[in-house]
């Protein structure tokens, strides 16, 4: 097992870590609160961190210090390496915090603490951060070595994978702001399932795709394959980043009549809550988590090898990851709302694929 790759995530968490203190970032008001009240204060500078990263690993290659192949000549002993660092992040996040009362192992797997912060960072949004980068540099470097063992005929489907993921990463830092309030952060602990996942599951796992077919040659697919994955996966983005956008600007800008001047903002109340009814969130409840699916699907088919079973691993992940969650944000809303979530799922029928679920 490689010392060398071993050490390669501790380096990149390392670095982002230093980069997301030091680098010039916004400030802004989350949706979550403290104790008292009060909006919790984010600093904001992840695109640029993401950029830095990539820029300082991409010098470092052209350099000689690393190999472009780096990551997936040495992706076993880096997946033990993260490994490693993920459990001991997971067991020192939550064995110091108080207990929930609902046991040791539901503890470890979910956290105990809600929003953890040291030294001006935020650990809910460092993790998502990291995990982003990580990935990145996998994703980069798979497809490194697939254009190093196919020099003659490499296949456009992982070119056409690596900018697809590529841009959902770079999407997702763009609109940062908008995902503090999302159920991520205002809803999820702390724990083995945030911490292990975000430093080992999120950077390995979602680069399942890419490590199956990096050794594979080209499989000569039909264009309009490649053009149909490209478009499932824009219309998924549609959805994700349309339905994420109007949500957010309904609860900062509440007298706004139309989201992005296009997308009409209609409520219903009980005269203290509202509960967004129009545009994206009346196709369904949860018309979001559609978008994600679509995005992933759109990601295992863009190699051009639908038959290939490990790229559909990532989209039947969101599928079993998103309808217990969409289960329990129902659970959550009931109990919130009341009677106004009652009149909320008459109006809007469809839990997340409308006519069907």
């Amino acid at each position: 097992m490689s010392l060398r790759g071993l050490l390669m995530p501790a380096l990149v968490y390392l670095v982002v870590l230093v980069l997301h203190r030091v680098l010039p970032a916004r400030s802004v008001d989350g949706y979550v609160t403290d104790g008292d009240g009060r909006p919790l204060r984010y600093r904001l500078n992840g695109l640029l961190v993401f950029a830095v990263t990539i820029g300082l690993w991409a010098g470092a290659c052209s350099l000689g210090v690393l190999r472009w192949t780096e990551l997936y000549d040495l992706r076993w002993a880096s997946l033990v390496g993260a490994s490693a660092l993920g459990l001991a992040f997971s067991a020192a996040i939550v064995l110091p915090a108080p207990a929930t009362g609902r046991g040791l192992l539901p503890d470890l797997y979910l956290g105990r603490r809600e929003n953890p912060r040291a030294l001006g960072i935020d650990g809910k949004m460092y993790l998502y951060l990291v995990g982003a980068t990580l990935l990145a540099l996998n994703l980069l470097s798979f497809a490194a070595h697939h254009l190093a063992l196919h020099p003659a005929d490499p296949s456009p489907g992982v070119l056409l994978h690596l900018a697809l993921f590529s841009f959902f990463l770079v999407d997702y830092l763009v609109f940062e702001e908008v995902h503090l309030y999302t159920y991520d952060l205002f809803a999820e602990r702390v724990g083995f399932k945030l911490g292990w996942g975000c430093l080992v599951f999120y950077p390995y796992f979602y680069a399942a795709g890419m490590w199956s077919r990096a050794d594979a040659p080209d499989p000569h697919a039909s264009p309009l394959l490649l053009i149909g994955a490209a478009l499932l996966f824009a219309c998924g983005w549609v959805l994700s980043r349309g339905a994420n956008l109007q949500k957010f600007f309904f609860k900062t800008r509440p007298s706004q009549a139309r989201c992005l001047g296009v997308v009409p903002q209609r409520a219903l109340t009980d005269g203290e809550r509202r509960l967004l009814v129009s545009g994206f969130w009346g196709v369904s409840r949860h018309v979001n988590y559609l978008g994600e699916v679509c995005m992933a699907a759109g990601l295992a088919l863009s190699f051009g090898a639908p038959l290939a079973l490990l790229p559909w691993t990532y989209p039947l992940y969101y599928v079993a990851l998103l309808v217990p969650r969409q289960l329990d944000d129902d659970r959550r809303c009931a109990a919130k709302y009341g009677a106004l979530w009652t009149r909320y799922c008459t109006e809007v029928r469809w839990k997340i694929i409308p006519g069907v679920y």
